[in-house]
């Protein structure tokens, strides 16, 4: 497996584990008050895009070709740094 695929394995697992943690928050915000599901769904909106933004990084991965798969990959690193912020983030805020 060449660096490139393991990078995208590794990838398509992260979106798969982050997916999973926003459907947790979704399911907690449905129990919140009022006050707080507004807040919740307004984060909640704020980490899909993100997340969403990280498959299209993963779809870049893909298309890349080798001359230019480290600057894809560049990219796709600062994006990850900034979704592994935010999901912390969320997980502060509500659990």
């Amino acid at each position: 497996m060449s660096d490139k695929q393991a990078y995208e394995s590794k990838l398509k697992a992260k979106l798969d584990e982050w997916q999973a943690d926003i459907d947790k928050l979704r399911a907690q915000a449905r129990e919140a008050q009022a006050d707080a599901q507004i807040k919740y769904s307004a984060q909640i909106d704020e980490l899909r895009d993100q997340r969403d933004e990280m498959e299209k990084k993963l779809k870049d991965v893909q298309s890349a070709q080798a001359a230019a798969w480290n600057d894809v990959k560049a990219g796709a690193d600062k994006a990850w740094d900034d979704m592994t912020a935010a999901m912390k983030d969320a997980w502060n805020r509500f659990t």
